[in-house]
């Protein structure tokens, strides 16, 4: 009895290697970033311009089907943006422009079509990431002095480390060879976390929210 059932569990363990696909690529994308504000209308946090940026990773599609996947990877992009508010120690409107770089990873579920044309095949994504700021700079330097309090801090600990997103996507997938595809599609991330780590502890603004926003071209090459 134990052999019969060490031979099924062994057979299952074959076929799903077997049947498994995995496909491996790398990406690059270009992005649009800005920074979701809120707070009192005290502080008026308002968003006052996106910011361009580029990132990238490692794409991994785990097939459990036919058209059926599991989209994962690791990826490095930047996010941001700048914002501004008003201070009530200068009575005067004060400007930010945010700059983050994160380290993510996905995990999502990734459909296919069948072909829709030779060799092509529209794809459609969603999921979440979870992320995490490794590096940070405002108005362009590592250290912001603020001009009310003239107190110097590092721009990265001005947000918290840990992040989560949601994500949709869709796009295109061509086959070029036999395990070679290339693929175009667009994506949008949006921020879960309140990122602010200095408003509310450093100046005593309370309620004060600022969440990321992401839309990217995503251009990659699986092998």
């Amino acid at each position: 009895m134990k052999k019969a059932l060490l031979a099924l569990v062994f057979s299952a363990a074959t076929i799903g290697a077997v049947s498994a696909q995995v496909e491996i690529g790398l990406k690059v994308s270009p992005s649009v970033t800005h920074l979701r504000t809120d707070s009192p209308s005290a502080y008026g946090f308002e968003n006052q311009q996106s910011k361009v940026g580029i990132g990238g990773g490692i794409i991994v599609d785990y097939f459990f089907g036919q058209n059926y996947a599991f989209g994962t990877g690791l990826e490095l992009t930047g996010k941001g943006g700048t914002i501004s508010y008003f201070d009530p120690a200068r009575n005067a409107r004060i400007e930010q422009k945010i700059g983050l770089q994160y380290l993510q990873v996905p995990l999502t579920v990734k459909l296919f079509t069948n072909d829709i044309a030779t060799d092509t095949k529209l794809y459609f994504q969603l999921g979440g990431t979870l992320n995490a700021a490794i590096a940070g700079r405002i108005n362009g330097e590592k250290r912001y002095v603020d001009p009310a309090t003239t107190q110097e801090t590092k721009a990265a600990k001005h947000v918290i480390i840990p992040d989560a997103g949601l994500r949709g996507a869709f796009g295109v997938e061509y086959q070029l060879g036999q395990s070679t595809k290339v693929l175009v599609g667009l994506s949008y991330n949006r921020g879960l976390f309140n990122i602010d780590n200095y408003f509310e502890d450093e100046r005593g603004f309370k309620d004060v929210e600022l969440k990321n926003s992401e839309f990217a071209l995503d251009l990659g090459l699986k092998f």
